[in-house]
């Protein structure tokens, strides 16, 4: 019997761990149905009056989404409001779900990675999130790292899933 080698660890490949990039911080919905009218008419001056009202500092360097859970119809300026008074206090606040704000965190840091380390290299991104992950994020993970990188896998090691190998020239 020879010796057992760890032929992953001596290998090439790079693990790539979305998780890794996750931006820190809570994250709120703020659900704005609460200011409407029967949770679906939204009357200006009540609504304006419940924006002013509301304790905006339980928001303090949080991530927000600011969603509406019925099925009223939002005119955009009732977010862009709402917007006003997160300003200076969360960290970001979108309109949308937690996964709509998910996926814009991770647009943003992605769109900064420096892809140096992984030209030319085979990588596999990892699955298995503990944390939040968006779809979207390994979307935009593919976009940014297939031009450059020679293979991109998906899952572990021991049993990953090729998704792209570049072609020989």
């Amino acid at each position: 019997m020879g010796e057992i080698v760890n032929r992953v660890a001596n290998s090439a490949l790079i693990t790539f761990n979305l998780e890794d990039y996750y931006p820190a911080g809570v994250r709120v919905v703020l659900d704005i149905s609460q200011w409407l009218d029967g949770g679906i008419i939204l009357r200006e001056s009540s609504f304006r009056e419940s924006v002013n009202t509301h304790d905006w500092q339980q928001y303090q360097d949080a991530y927000v989404a600011i969603n509406c859970s019925t099925e009223a119809i939002i005119p955009a300026w009732a977010h862009m409001l709402v917007a006003t008074k997160l300003q200076g206090v969360a960290k970001k606040a979108v309109a949308g779900t937690l996964e709509t704000l998910e996926t814009i965190l991770y647009t943003e840091v992605l769109t900064k990675l420096d892809t140096a380390p992984f030209e030319n290299k085979p990588i596999i991104v990892k699955g298995c999130a503990h944390l939040p992950v968006p779809e979207n994020a390994y979307l935009l993970l593919i976009e940014k790292l297939q031009p450059i990188a020679r293979s991109l896998l998906f899952g572990e090691a021991c049993s990953s899933v090729p998704l792209y190998k570049r072609p020989k020239k």
